[in-house]
This record gives C-alpha cells, sequence and structure tokens, in this order.
C-alpha cells in the first residue's frame, strides 16, 4: 500500500521502496495533469512529488554505482554490503 501526501505542517510519509515511490509519483503526476485540485493541495502533491523524485533518482544512483563495480570486476559479485545500507534505513 501506498501513503497518500500528508496535510501541509505534517511528517511525510515514509518510501517504502523504488516501485512504491514510482507508482506515487505516477499517480500524483496524473492527479496534477487534471488540473481539478485546489492550490493547496497541489502544493502539497508537487512536494510528495520531489521528495519521490529525489528519492528515485538516489536508487537508480545506487543502482548505477553497484552495476559499475560488477563491470569493474569482470564477473557477477554482489557488490559490498555498504552500498545498500543506506537504502535499508529509509
Amino acid at each position: 500500500m501506498i501513503d497518500k501526501p500528508s496535510a501541509p505542517g505534517t511528517a511525510a510519509p515514509s518510501i517504502k521502496d523504488f516501485e512504491a515511490a514510482i507508482a506515487e509519483l505516477d499517480s500524483i503526476v496524473k492527479k496534477l495533469e487534471e488540473g481539478d485540485l485546489p492550490l493547496e493541495q497541489s502544493l502539497s502533491l508537487y512536494e510528495r512529488g520531489v521528495q519521490l523524485s529525489r528519492f528515485c533518482h538516489a536508487r537508480l544512483e545506487e543502482a548505477e554505482h553497484r552495476i559499475e563495480i560488477l563491470n569493474e570486476r569482470g564477473g557477477l559479485k554482489a557488490a559490498p554490503a555498504s552500498l545498500g545500507s543506506d537504502a535499508e534505513r529509509d
């Protein structure tokens, strides 16, 4: 289940994983494109979208780094566990 954006002034819901973030971001974009929302709700959704976008960008950079490590090694060995430790804390 994907958390809905929180009301202004409250803590943002956590982002569970990349796939959930992409799904929520897609939903937000569709709502904003419809243009039927009040200004404050639009701003709140936009802010949540920025959070999700940054989260996804960071996860993609981590994946790219892991792929680079694998390519350098010339084999299919797992990347160091420390690379995934930041993602697990989110």
